[in-house]
């Protein structure tokens, strides 16, 4: 499984000291990014191809607080594809530094055309790297976000 040490900084802390929503959301991103990069896909790719991943929806279950200055390992999964490639379910777990899970995020999008401003399957080796993600035990086959014209 693909994952990534983190640290829960100053700027993700709330009014609580906890670490805040928006917070998890961001860390989930940044190890979305990360995996990417690392398989070929850094942002220079993605603005030659002119493409970029856009999620259209999160969701986030809470378990355990994560405190400042405290590393989180974040995690990234694939918990549903569309057989094309244009939609998909990335899940990433934030764990404790005592292997408590902290939060989930499971964040759910597409391959936006950056030109034509419309959702596109990606091109065969950025869906090889989205397949090369382990799967969630709950992975499910999504329907294609793929407009006819």
């Amino acid at each position: 499984m693909f994952s990534k040490k983190l640290m829960a900084g100053w700027g993700d802390m709330d009014f609580n000291s906890h670490m805040r929503n928006t917070a998890f959301l961001d860390k989930a991103g940044d190890v979305r990014m990360l995996f990417l990069s690392e398989h070929g896909f850094p942002m220079r790719e993605f603005m030659r191809l002119n493409l970029g991943p856009v999620v259209m929806k999160d969701e986030i279950s809470y378990f355990k607080e994560v405190l400042l200055l405290e590393e989180i390992t974040v995690t990234l999964s694939l918990a549903g594809l569309a057989e094309d490639g244009s939609r998909w379910i990335l899940r990433s777990d934030i764990i404790r530094p005592d292997g408590k899970l902290a939060a989930r995020v499971n964040s759910t999008g597409g391959w936006l055309d950056l030109e034509a401003r419309r959702l596109i399957a990606p091109p065969p080796a950025l869906m090889a790297t989205w397949q090369a993600l382990e799967q969630t035990d709950d992975f499910q086959q999504l329907p294609s976000s793929v407009k006819a014209r």
